[in-house]
């Protein structure tokens, strides 16, 4: 069977499978030329260095998160748009743990201006705005539910959860639902831009 030639697009791929099997912490260019067979040099001729690669994974995944986001809140608001959106980042981040890991990473310049990035914010926006939020108050708000979701998801990931017999699943509908609430209730606690 012929092998793929090397790409950048493939080299990214590999990396975040690498990532995802062994953890974003192993991702290195050594790592990433034994997995694809070839030496770590013929790495360089398609990706500048380790920090672009790992970039590179980080937009990967913001792609496709934005992809299992849009799915999720296609054709709803308020509450089923935001469980949707929540639920997405969940499952995302249980199926891909090395490529989440790679997204609560500063990113950096061109990663933050990408396509990928900029859906993911246009999704966000999208449920916020069925809220009523105000336009200024959409990048505080979009902190606030990316704190909370990431929040969770980075303590249960850490097994922070498991000394209590009470399932997570319900803990999690809870904190949805109190995200819910307080996006309900946004502009009253914050009229025009107040602290």
């Amino acid at each position: 069977m012929k092998r793929e030639p090397l790409s950048r697009t493939r080299l990214v791929g590999a990396a975040a499978e690498l990532a995802d099997h062994d953890g974003f912490a192993a991702v290195t260019v050594t790592a990433l030329a034994r997995q694809v067979g070839v030496k770590p040099a013929s790495i360089y001729s398609h990706v500048e260095d380790l920090a672009a690669l790992l970039e590179g994974i980080h937009e990967l995944a913001l792609g496709e998160l934005a992809d299992h986001v849009a799915g999720a809140i296609a054709g709803r608001s308020g509450r089923d748009a935001l469980a949707g959106m929540a639920q997405a980042h969940r499952d995302y981040a249980g199926r891909h743990p090395g490529r989440w890991a790679a997204m609560q990473r500063p990113a950096g310049p061109a990663v933050a201006g990408s396509p990928a990035a900029r859906k993911i914010v246009e999704y966000t926006w999208a449920v916020l705005r069925a809220y009523g939020l105000p336009e200024p108050e959409l990048v505080h708000a979009t902190r606030f539910v990316g704190a909370t979701i990431n929040g969770y998801l980075a303590l249960e990931k850490a097994g922070s959860f498991e000394h209590r017999a009470e399932h997570t699943d319900l803990s999690w509908q809870r904190a949805v639902n109190a995200l819910d609430r307080a996006l309900q209730t946004w502009t009253e606690a914050h009229p025009e831009g107040t602290a």
